[in-house]
Formats: C-alpha cells, structure tokens, sequence
C-alpha cells in the first residue's frame, strides 16, 4: 500500500509515476539457456561484449557455448575497460557498427553491460555520444527510439547495470563523468546467474556489493516523486522519478539482504547462500534505482573517482589505478545520510532497522546517525578504507570535491533534503574518517 504521508501531492507537482522493466531471468544454470534467449529475440549475429579477466572465465565459455550452440555466428569485444571513457565506449560502438550484428550481449560488470549500451544506440542510431549524454557536456537529445535486443549477464553484484536506462562514462583528459539515460538503452533482458560469483576477490565482492546497498539505500530515501515537477507528456516523463511505491519495495528487501548477507559474501568466498542473495539484491536494487533514481552518495562519487589516479584497490590490480565505483560510492554514504536524514527522518530509520541496526533507543530524531552507524559498522567487517583518508584525500582536496559533485543536479535533485555546496564541503569533510 502507498505511504500517503510520504506520497502526498503539492500544487504542480507530478500525480503519476511510470514503472519501466527489463525481463529477468534469475537461477544457476540461466547461462546455459542463453543461445536459446537470444534466438527468441531474433539474434543470428550476435556482438559479445565483456573484458579480458572476464572474458577469460570458465562462466564466459559457458555464456559463448550456449550462444554457438543454438546455431549464433558470436564474434567478441573484450577491450571494455573498468570504468569506462569516451574513448574506449566509441571503440566498442565501431565494433558494434561496422560488424552488422542483430543483437548484443553482454557478459560483465556495470562498466563491460553501460559499454554495451553506448555500443548499442550509436549501431542502432548514429550520432555521438555527445549527441545523447547530460548537459552541459553534450547535447542531451532523446535517444530516438528502440535499439537492437540486448541480453545483459551479470558477473558482479553490484551495478544492476542489467536493468537499468543509463550508461555511465568519464569523459577523456577531463575529470568529469557523465551519463546518457533513456528507457530505450535498458537491456531487453537480464540473465542472471549466481553461479558467476563463486570465484570473486573478496574485494570485488565488497566494493559492488556497497554500490546495492547504496542504490537500494539511496531509492528508498529519495525524494518522493510527488515532490518533482509534473511531466509535460508521458514521453518526457524522466526513467527517474523520485521514490515511488514500486521502488520502495525492491529497495527496502536490497537492504534486508545487504544488511544480512553482505560481510558473509565477502569473508567466505564458499557461503554460496551469501553470494546469491547479494546478486539478487543487486537486481533487485536495480529495478528499484532504475524507476526512482539516486541522490548524494552517487552524485559525490564521481568526482572521487574522477580525480583520484593513484589508488589500487586489492582485486583490482590488472586495470589503470582506480577507485572502484563502488568503493567511492559509499565512502561518502554514511556522511550523506546524516545530512539527509533530518528530511525524510521516519524513512531513514525504517532503512537503518532493515540493515540491521539496533533498534533500542531508536528514534527518527536520531536515524540519520544510527543509519550512518550501521553502514560504517558493515564497512569495517568487509575491510572498506577508513572515509575518503583511505584512499588518499585530504582535506585541501575537499573544495574540488564539492565543485564536482554540486554540477550534478540531476542526482542532487533527487535528495530528500536540498543541498548546496557549501553542505557537500561538509558532508565531504565528514566523510573523511569514520572510525579511530
């Protein structure tokens, strides 16, 4: 049932909220009835998307097995790259465009599933990237229509790249990132295997496995969409609306599950129970954020990821030095929700109790500061760095670190609480260090 308090209308404000979905096929065993999907689509010639490390595992061979099998000419891109540029998204989309294919799977994290979305529309319709991504580094024209049919596979559980409408990439010699979003890059379906998170670093396994929690924790405490201003059509209606009773539902079971299997997936790599449940969760974030959208935690983390070169994260030693999506993501969660919270405090904690915190002596006066507890409590058992400090920021690169995140309107505008650069100086300051 809608929680009317939460949903009620002002004066202008949108009435309706539209649910968009991929179709989800979830089990062990789902890879092995890929050729089988994409034959059902229509696919004869099909473009395999993923990266070397991925593309090199026993689960791809099984994916490309599956594919030839059912009769499929395959030919693989595995030149994604882990957090992907302007640059390395138009070299997948020349392989997807001069390879005439019908159909696209992709076989990998977020970074390999929103390469292969870019690689998509710019077969299916041309143009630029620039044609179709944010202002005011591109031109934002509306994607113009369906593309070919996508089977996104997981490897990771933490995107929920396989169920939404936008592709995230860094724009070349620039410390900015940017995004494309439109229903009609969402993958036309979502096959999702648990089997593929058995052999994950603990690492891995941790830094996406935040990135749920945070999507789901971001979802449930947005800004409700009755707050947004009212579409001016049903087609200009944005895939991000703002909290919805649809997406609290995914939302609100992501964090049950994060909350209680987590850390379990990330310190024993054979809890199979564990890592199931957070690959689930992962999807099931995903269809939350990708009707709702999500706030400060997101908005802040590109620029921690954007201006930091120098960090190597354990797992993640193969790629460019980095700070993995995840990671820079929730570095600066527990600081945003104590900002937050005071606006929306009754979600909050409703969020901090689904997660696990303690509930005696709690209060929606005080949820902001025991979500923000719970979270840093879990960062701490999955050997998360200790804030921003951990992975090598000081103070003298907060200002920076605000400029970034204050231009992302579109994210910022869906928190609950409005925010000015001078609260994401603090918030960031906050974030620094969590723990002595």
């Amino acid at each position: 049932m809608m929680e009317t308090s939460y949903y009620t209308p002002g004066d202008g404000a949108e009435t309706v909220f539209t649910v968009g979905s991929s179709t989800m096929k979830f089990g062990s065993g789902a890879l092995g009835e890929l050729g089988e999907d994409a034959a059902s689509l229509g696919m004869t010639r099909v473009a395999f998307f993923t990266d070397r490390t991925v593309g090199a595992t026993q689960c791809a061979a099984v994916a490309r097995a599956s594919l030839t099998n059912a009769g499929l000419d395959v030919a693989v891109f595995d030149e994604c790259r882990v957090e992907p540029t302007d640059t390395s998204m138009n070299a997948a989309a020349k392989f997807a465009t001069d390879g005439s294919f019908d159909g696209i799977v992709s076989f990998g994290g977020g970074s390999v599933m929103d390469t292969a979305k870019a690689a998509n529309l710019l077969a299916s319709h041309g143009g630029e990237l620039t044609t179709y991504c944010h202002a005011p580094h591109g031109l934002a024209q509306p994607v113009p229509g369906p593309l070919k049919p996508h089977i996104a596979c997981p490897t990771t559980s933490g995107t929920g790249a396989e169920v939404t409408a936008i592709s995230v990439f860094s724009l070349s010699g620039r410390n900015v990132k940017t995004a494309i979003r439109s229903n009609h890059i969402k993958p036309t379906v979502a096959v999702v295997d648990p089997q593929v998170t058995e052999t994950l670093p603990a690492n891995v396994v941790a830094f996406t496995g935040f990135d749920v929690l945070t999507h789901a924790l971001e979802s449930f405490t947005a800004r409700p969409f009755t707050q947004g201003p009212r579409a001016p059509s049903a087609a200009q209606r944005s895939p991000y609306q703002g909290a919805n009773p649809w997406g609290d539902m995914g939302s609100l079971e992501a964090i049950r599950l994060g909350g209680r299997y987590l850390v379990r997936a990330v310190n024993d790599a054979d809890d199979t129970e564990a890592r199931q449940n957070i690959l689930f969760a992962a999807t099931l974030a995903g269809l939350a954020f990708g009707n709702v959208g999500v706030h400060i935690p997101h908005a802040a983390s590109y620029g921690v990821s954007s201006l930091n070169h120098d960090y190597v994260a354990v797992g993640y030693e193969a790629v460019d030095p980095l700070v993995p999506h995840g990671l820079s993501v929730v570095l600066n969660a527990p600081a945003a929700f104590r900002f937050t919270a005071p606006a929306a405090p009754h979600r909050h904690l409703k969020a901090a109790l689904a997660l696990g915190a303690d509930g005696r002596d709690a209060t929606p006066e005080n949820s902001g500061e025991i979500l923000a507890a719970r979270l840093i409590e879990l960062m701490k058992a999955s050997g998360i760095p200790n804030g921003l400090g951990g992975v090598g920021y000081t103070p003298a690169h907060i200002p920076e670190l605000a400029s970034i995140t204050g231009a992302l309107q579109r994210q910022l505008s869906m928190s609950p609480r409005p925010v000015a650069e001078a609260d994401l100086r603090d918030i960031f300051t906050d974030a620094m260090r969590y723990w002595d």
